[in-house]
Protein backbone atom coordinates (compact mmCIF):
# COMPACT_ATOMS: atom_id res chain seq x y z
CA UNK A 1 0.00 0.00 0.00
CA UNK A 2 1.45 3.31 -0.87
CA UNK A 3 0.44 6.66 1.34
CA UNK A 4 0.99 10.19 0.53
CA UNK A 5 0.82 12.76 2.80
CA UNK A 6 1.13 16.71 2.33
CA UNK A 7 3.54 16.40 -0.08
CA UNK A 8 5.00 19.04 -1.88
CA UNK A 9 7.62 19.87 -4.63
CA UNK A 10 9.75 23.24 -5.85
CA UNK A 11 11.95 24.25 -8.60
CA UNK A 12 14.78 26.19 -7.53
CA UNK A 13 13.39 28.95 -7.98
CA UNK A 14 10.33 28.52 -5.37
CA UNK A 15 7.12 28.23 -7.98
CA UNK A 16 5.29 25.08 -6.36
CA UNK A 17 5.02 22.03 -8.83
CA UNK A 18 3.15 19.92 -6.38
CA UNK A 19 0.95 21.38 -3.28
CA UNK A 20 -0.45 19.00 -0.63
CA UNK A 21 -0.91 16.11 -2.77
CA UNK A 22 -2.74 13.43 -0.36
CA UNK A 23 -3.68 10.09 -1.51
CA UNK A 24 -3.55 6.56 -0.59
CA UNK A 25 -3.24 3.22 -3.15
CA UNK A 26 -4.62 -0.20 -1.91
CA UNK A 27 -2.93 -3.49 -2.69
CA UNK A 28 -4.75 -3.98 -6.27
CA UNK A 29 -5.90 -0.75 -6.93
CA UNK A 30 -5.07 0.04 -10.58
CA UNK A 31 -5.15 3.74 -10.32
CA UNK A 32 -4.49 6.89 -13.40
CA UNK A 33 -3.23 9.99 -13.33
CA UNK A 34 -4.51 12.37 -15.71
CA UNK A 35 -4.22 16.36 -16.42
CA UNK A 36 -2.72 18.45 -18.88
CA UNK A 37 1.08 18.08 -19.86
CA UNK A 38 3.05 20.20 -17.28
CA UNK A 39 1.04 19.83 -14.34
CA UNK A 40 2.89 17.69 -12.08
CA UNK A 41 2.04 13.92 -12.94
CA UNK A 42 5.72 12.70 -13.72
CA UNK A 43 7.30 15.12 -10.85
CA UNK A 44 4.78 12.92 -8.74
CA UNK A 45 6.32 9.84 -9.62
CA UNK A 46 9.92 10.76 -9.60
CA UNK A 47 9.45 11.77 -6.17
CA UNK A 48 7.32 8.93 -4.96
CA UNK A 49 10.61 6.50 -6.37
CA UNK A 50 13.00 8.82 -5.29
CA UNK A 51 14.35 9.88 -8.38
CA UNK A 52 13.65 13.59 -7.10
CA UNK A 53 13.67 14.77 -3.71
CA UNK A 54 10.42 16.08 -2.11
CA UNK A 55 10.31 19.40 -0.49
CA UNK A 56 7.51 18.59 2.37
CA UNK A 57 5.17 16.11 3.23
CA UNK A 58 5.68 12.14 3.65
CA UNK A 59 5.74 8.99 1.51
CA UNK A 60 5.22 5.76 2.72
CA UNK A 61 5.05 2.27 1.40
CA UNK A 62 3.84 -0.51 2.97
CA UNK A 63 5.61 -4.19 1.84
CA UNK A 64 3.66 -7.52 4.04
CA UNK A 65 2.93 -5.02 6.72
CA UNK A 66 6.41 -3.48 6.89
CA UNK A 67 6.15 0.47 6.57
CA UNK A 68 8.88 2.31 4.55
CA UNK A 69 8.79 5.73 4.82
CA UNK A 70 10.51 6.95 1.78
CA UNK A 71 10.81 10.55 1.79
CA UNK A 72 12.93 9.83 5.20
CA UNK A 73 15.33 7.50 3.24
CA UNK A 74 18.98 7.79 3.32
CA UNK A 75 21.44 7.06 0.35
CA UNK A 76 21.94 3.90 1.35
CA UNK A 77 18.33 2.99 1.74
CA UNK A 78 17.23 4.07 -1.46
CA UNK A 79 18.48 0.73 -3.04
CA UNK A 80 15.89 -0.80 -0.97
CA UNK A 81 12.83 1.99 -2.15
CA UNK A 82 13.75 1.30 -5.41
CA UNK A 83 13.65 -2.59 -5.30
CA UNK A 84 10.13 -2.65 -3.92
CA UNK A 85 9.13 -0.13 -6.86
CA UNK A 86 8.83 -1.42 -10.66
CA UNK A 87 9.13 1.20 -13.14
CA UNK A 88 7.61 1.64 -16.81
CA UNK A 89 9.09 4.10 -19.24
CA UNK A 90 7.57 5.66 -21.69
CA UNK A 91 11.24 5.05 -23.71
CA UNK A 92 11.14 1.41 -22.02
CA UNK A 93 14.44 1.54 -20.56
CA UNK A 94 15.91 -1.54 -22.55
CA UNK A 95 19.71 -2.49 -23.34
CA UNK A 96 19.43 -3.02 -26.86
CA UNK A 97 22.06 -4.84 -27.72
CA UNK A 98 21.22 -7.49 -25.06
CA UNK A 99 18.94 -9.98 -25.63
CA UNK A 100 15.10 -10.02 -24.31
CA UNK A 101 15.80 -12.67 -21.71
CA UNK A 102 18.70 -10.43 -20.21
CA UNK A 103 16.58 -7.58 -20.34
CA UNK A 104 14.48 -9.19 -18.17
CA UNK A 105 16.35 -11.16 -15.63
CA UNK A 106 17.76 -7.25 -14.99
CA UNK A 107 14.93 -7.27 -12.59
CA UNK A 108 15.98 -9.58 -10.23
CA UNK A 109 19.51 -7.78 -9.71
CA UNK A 110 18.21 -5.64 -6.72
CA UNK A 111 17.51 -8.85 -5.18
CA UNK A 112 20.79 -10.62 -5.83
CA UNK A 113 24.08 -10.59 -3.90
CA UNK A 114 26.62 -8.19 -5.58
CA UNK A 115 28.92 -10.43 -6.49
CA UNK A 116 26.74 -12.21 -9.08
CA UNK A 117 25.02 -8.71 -10.02
CA UNK A 118 27.89 -7.81 -11.11
CA UNK A 119 29.45 -11.06 -12.79
CA UNK A 120 25.71 -10.88 -14.37
CA UNK A 121 25.09 -14.85 -13.03
CA UNK A 122 21.52 -15.77 -12.10
CA UNK A 123 20.08 -19.41 -10.78
CA UNK A 124 17.90 -21.49 -12.78
CA UNK A 125 15.10 -20.46 -11.16
CA UNK A 126 15.51 -16.86 -11.99
CA UNK A 127 15.96 -17.87 -15.76
CA UNK A 128 12.69 -20.10 -15.35
CA UNK A 129 10.83 -16.54 -13.58
CA UNK A 130 12.00 -14.41 -16.49
CA UNK A 131 10.52 -17.16 -18.83
CA UNK A 132 7.29 -17.43 -17.27
CA UNK A 133 6.79 -13.20 -16.94
CA UNK A 134 7.78 -13.31 -21.02
CA UNK A 135 4.68 -16.20 -21.66
CA UNK A 136 2.33 -13.73 -18.80
CA UNK A 137 2.92 -10.81 -21.57
CA UNK A 138 2.71 -13.15 -24.99
CA UNK A 139 6.49 -12.73 -26.32
CA UNK A 140 7.92 -16.14 -24.57
CA UNK A 141 8.73 -16.29 -28.33
CA UNK A 142 11.30 -13.39 -28.62
CA UNK A 143 13.12 -14.40 -25.92
CA UNK A 144 16.83 -14.64 -27.53
CA UNK A 145 15.71 -11.48 -30.22
CA UNK A 146 18.10 -8.76 -29.20
CA UNK A 147 15.65 -6.12 -27.80
CA UNK A 148 16.59 -3.35 -30.02
CA UNK A 149 15.06 -5.48 -32.62
CA UNK A 150 11.32 -5.22 -31.32
CA UNK A 151 8.46 -3.06 -31.92
CA UNK A 152 7.49 -0.33 -30.04
CA UNK A 153 4.86 -2.94 -28.49
CA UNK A 154 6.99 -5.60 -27.72
CA UNK A 155 9.52 -3.58 -26.06
CA UNK A 156 7.01 -2.42 -23.13
CA UNK A 157 6.04 -5.87 -22.54
CA UNK A 158 9.56 -7.05 -22.21
CA UNK A 159 9.62 -3.53 -19.60
CA UNK A 160 6.50 -4.91 -17.61
CA UNK A 161 8.40 -8.49 -17.68
CA UNK A 162 11.21 -7.38 -16.25
CA UNK A 163 8.83 -5.62 -13.84
CA UNK A 164 7.16 -9.18 -12.91
CA UNK A 165 10.42 -10.30 -12.27
CA UNK A 166 11.65 -7.60 -10.31
CA UNK A 167 8.34 -8.62 -8.07
CA UNK A 168 7.55 -5.34 -6.65
CA UNK A 169 4.67 -4.25 -4.00
CA UNK A 170 3.87 -0.50 -5.76
CA UNK A 171 4.00 -0.63 -10.11
CA UNK A 172 4.28 2.88 -11.25
CA UNK A 173 4.23 3.93 -15.38
CA UNK A 174 5.04 7.08 -16.61
CA UNK A 175 2.91 7.42 -19.78
CA UNK A 176 3.73 3.42 -20.91
CA UNK A 177 1.41 3.91 -23.95
CA UNK A 178 2.24 7.83 -25.01
CA UNK A 179 4.37 6.21 -28.05
CA UNK A 180 2.39 2.78 -29.26
CA UNK A 181 -0.48 2.91 -31.76
CA UNK A 182 -3.90 2.44 -30.18
CA UNK A 183 -4.48 -1.03 -30.78
CA UNK A 184 -1.18 -2.21 -29.31
CA UNK A 185 -2.04 0.20 -26.35
CA UNK A 186 -4.63 -1.51 -25.78
CA UNK A 187 -2.50 -4.62 -25.09
CA UNK A 188 -0.02 -3.48 -23.38
CA UNK A 189 -2.92 -1.79 -20.74
CA UNK A 190 -4.37 -4.80 -19.92
CA UNK A 191 -1.20 -6.36 -18.37
CA UNK A 192 -0.51 -3.61 -16.82
CA UNK A 193 -4.08 -3.90 -15.03
CA UNK A 194 -4.18 -7.93 -14.75
CA UNK A 195 -0.39 -7.60 -12.90
CA UNK A 196 -1.53 -4.82 -10.34
CA UNK A 197 -5.20 -6.67 -9.79
CA UNK A 198 -4.19 -10.44 -10.22
CA UNK A 199 -0.60 -10.25 -7.91
CA UNK A 200 -2.28 -7.34 -5.42
CA UNK A 201 0.22 -4.45 -6.56
CA UNK A 202 -0.41 -1.59 -5.86
CA UNK A 203 -0.06 0.52 -9.40
CA UNK A 204 -0.07 4.18 -10.32
CA UNK A 205 -0.12 4.92 -14.39
CA UNK A 206 0.39 8.29 -15.86
CA UNK A 207 -1.73 8.82 -18.88
CA UNK A 208 -2.89 11.26 -21.51
CA UNK A 209 -5.34 9.16 -23.15
CA UNK A 210 -8.47 9.68 -20.74
CA UNK A 211 -10.30 7.08 -22.55
CA UNK A 212 -7.95 4.58 -21.26
CA UNK A 213 -7.85 5.68 -18.29
CA UNK A 214 -12.10 4.92 -18.25
CA UNK A 215 -11.22 1.60 -19.43
CA UNK A 216 -8.72 -0.15 -17.64
CA UNK A 217 -8.16 2.10 -13.96
CA UNK A 218 -10.04 1.25 -10.80
CA UNK A 219 -9.51 4.90 -10.43
CA UNK A 220 -8.76 8.06 -11.20
CA UNK A 221 -6.53 10.80 -9.73
CA UNK A 222 -6.87 14.21 -12.10
CA UNK A 223 -4.23 16.58 -11.08
CA UNK A 224 -3.93 20.39 -12.25
CA UNK A 225 -1.70 22.86 -11.73
CA UNK A 226 -0.04 21.06 -9.04
CA UNK A 227 -2.91 19.89 -6.81
CA UNK A 228 -4.89 16.60 -6.62
CA UNK A 229 -8.80 18.07 -8.20
CA UNK A 230 -9.98 15.21 -8.80
CA UNK A 231 -9.75 11.34 -6.63
CA UNK A 232 -12.44 8.67 -7.87
CA UNK A 233 -14.30 6.39 -9.92
CA UNK A 234 -12.79 5.87 -13.39
CA UNK A 235 -16.20 6.49 -14.69
CA UNK A 236 -15.32 10.25 -15.73
CA UNK A 237 -18.60 12.43 -16.17
CA UNK A 238 -18.35 15.52 -18.62
CA UNK A 239 -18.53 17.44 -15.36
CA UNK A 240 -15.70 15.32 -14.08
CA UNK A 241 -13.50 16.18 -17.10
CA UNK A 242 -13.85 20.09 -16.57
CA UNK A 243 -12.71 20.16 -13.39
CA UNK A 244 -9.47 18.15 -14.72
CA UNK A 245 -8.74 19.71 -18.09
CA UNK A 246 -10.77 23.15 -18.11
CA UNK A 247 -14.00 23.83 -20.11
CA UNK A 248 -11.63 23.97 -23.54
CA UNK A 249 -9.54 21.37 -22.94
CA UNK A 250 -11.42 17.95 -21.78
Amino acid sequence: MLTVDHLSKRLPGGKLLLRDINFSVGEGEFVAILGLSGTGKTILLRCINRLTTPDGGEIVLTDNGTPLNITQSNASEIKEVRRRIGMIFQSFNLVKRRSVIENVLIGKLGRISMVRSLMRRFEDDDIEMAHRALNRVGISDLADRRAGTLSGGEQQRVAIARSIVQDPCLLLADEPVANLDPTTAEVVMEHLRSISVDNGISALAVLHQPELARKYATRVLGVRDGVIVYDGDAGLSDDDFETIYGSNDA
